[in-house]
């Protein structure tokens, strides 16, 4: 590190966006480059940029002063995409990025700044009877729409509508120079942000990147009608197998919004983990979110009723959310997914799961932390539907020779699998294991919880353990072809793609950003001296 240097850019930085939106803060530089996962190189310093114009000129400053830039969202990562492999680096945070641009309820589009989260944008439609096609991940009170869009969001909505990036129509995009860019019928004179597919899909380029391309400013998102009737549907599955037979009879029909199937660890998780606090939230937006108090009292008494005993011990849980139109239309949907699960073996369950879920979708923080206090991460893969009992299985032989050295360590497994479109299986393996916290978990869940919690003495076998068998899984993962809706520095991309088509990236990376300084080491290898 060089102090001077570091105190000249700040001051040029400070002339761009004014000093308070300059971080110089130790601590504060530290969290900003940590994820859930990894702490990396104590960058230099963080800016906080609150418009476009200002971006692109702090950014320009950066690089031309050979400083590394690294894009970050909402912070709710364990891929390593925003955390920074040097000390020469400069984080932007994009969280200030934020709020509506534009809406067009008569044209179905909506703008937005890339730092606006998904729960903010909720709030926005609803009153208008509107909604994203996929509208959030489980953390969308804290992930951002250009967090979204760089590292593949799914879940609320994705069974019928895909990924986040399914559903953008055009980007803005600051590249490594300062310059901006503008993707989708936005880039043409006279242009309007309503339509992708004019010409090459360039606003596909900047999709899933993990920001190694440019730093996402806005993106224009089409809208639908807000479903008027939503129910939910639950189901008891004996096996791994049969559950994601299950789940993906489900998926190929298109008849849910959501498809998820928890494993029987992580529903006991889930159930201990809930507070006082959380179960009324969940409990006062079942009671006013079913379109009458009556209908609203039944559910929340059925939830009641339920309490924490919704799963049988050791049974494999289906989850469904079907939205429509109508009452008649929606009832028809559950009852197909219900024939779909039964042929499967599936038994109803009161759905309770499903119902607290959206009854506050994004009212999980918390969940940074496991229930005893315990750090988690995943991976997850994508896999045909076809190929779903192939990957269980073989991940499942993967573990098996680990069993002893996981009870050792306290390290556990569980998995969670999810239905995205009609045509992806999604598997997701968790590794859970008792370790010391990391700034962003300190940063994020409610100090409240966190105070009804121990934190775990450092477990450095554990945690070498699960970075072993998070190699392994990736192995296992490129052995099949499967790919992850993420990116960031934990899957290889780069050197899975077949020679022409890595040539191409490398010569679009060269294009957009030729010194090799937005976000190195993510997509493609840092450029060579």
């Amino acid at each position: 590190m060089n102090p001077a240097a570091d105190t000249d850019l700040a001051a040029a930085l400070a002339g761009h966006l004014g000093r308070e939106r300059v971080i110089v803060d130790p601590a504060e530089r530290a969290l900003l480059g940590t994820d859930l996962y990894v702490e990396g190189a104590l960058c230099a310093l963080a800016i906080r940029p609150a418009d476009t114009t200002t971006l692109a000129a702090a950014v320009r400053c950066v690089t031309a002063a050979g400083h590394a830039v690294v894009p970050r969202g909402g912070g709710l990562s364990y891929t390593g995409g925003y955390v920074p492999d040097t000390t020469e680096a400069v984080v932007v945070d994009t969280r200030d990025l934020a709020g509506v641009v534009t809406l067009d309820a008569a044209g179905m589009t909506l703008t937005v700044r890339a730092g606006t989260t998904w729960e903010a944008i909720e709030a926005v439609l609803a009153p208008q009877g509107l909604r994203l096609p996929f509208y959030g991940t489980f953390s969308g009170r804290v992930a951002t729409v250009g967090g979204g869009l760089s590292n593949g969001a799914v879940f609320f909505g994705s069974a019928r509508y895909g990924t986040a990036a399914d559903n953008v129509l055009g980007l803005e995009v600051v590249c490594a120079d300062g310059r901006v860019l503008r993707t989708g019928q936005a880039a043409l004179r006279h242009g309007k942000p309503f339509y992708r597919t004019h010409g090459p899909d360039l606003t596909g380029l900047f999709l899933h990147d993990s920001g190694a391309l440019g730093i996402k400013t806005e993106a224009t998102f089409r809208l639908i009608e807000r479903p008027a009737h939503t129910d939910h549907g639950s189901f008891a599955l004996a096996d791994a197998m049969s559950a994601a037979a299950a789940l993906s009879a489900v998926g190929r029909s298109g008849a849910a919004e959501e498809a998820y199937v928890f494993d029987p660890p992580t529903t006991a998780r889930g159930l201990e983990g809930g507070n006082l606090a959380s179960d009324l939230r969940r409990l006062g937006g079942i009671v006013t979110g079913q379109g009458s108090l009556l209908a609203g009292l039944r559910a929340g008494a059925r939830v009641v009723a339920a309490g924490k005993r919704l799963v049988p011990a050791g049974a494999y849980s289906l989850h469904v959310t079907c939205a429509g139109r109508s009452a008649a239309a929606v009832a028809a949907d559950l009852a197909h997914c219900k024939a779909l699960v039964a042929r499967h073996g599936g038994q109803p369950l009161p759905n309770s799961i499903p119902l607290g879920v959206h009854a506050a979708p994004f009212d999980n923080l918390n969940g940074v932390l496991g229930p005893r206090g315990e750090r988690w991460a995943a991976v997850n893969a994508k896999v045909p539907h076809g190929e779903a009992p192939l990957i269980i299985a073989r991940f499942d032989a993967l573990i098996e020779p680990y069993r002893a050295r996981l009870a050792a360590h306290g390290v556990t497994v569980s998995t969670l699998f999810t239905a995205v479109d009609t045509c992806v299986f999604s598997f997701e393996p968790v590794f859970h294991w008792p370790d010391r916290w990391l700034p962003l978990h300190r940063a994020v869940a409610d100090p409240a919880h966190l105070a009804r919690l121990t934190e775990p003495a450092p477990n450095p076998d554990g945690a070498a353990l699960v970075a072993e068998l998070r190699q392994r899984t990736l192995d296992l993962f490129d052995e099949l072809g499967a790919p992850s809706n993420q990116l960031g520095r934990t899957y290889r991309y780069y050197d899975n793609l077949a020679p022409e088509t890595r040539a191409l990236l490398d010569a679009l990376k060269a294009a957009l950003d030729p010194q090799g300084l937005m976000n190195p080491g993510v997509l493609a290898p840092r450029a060579r001296a």
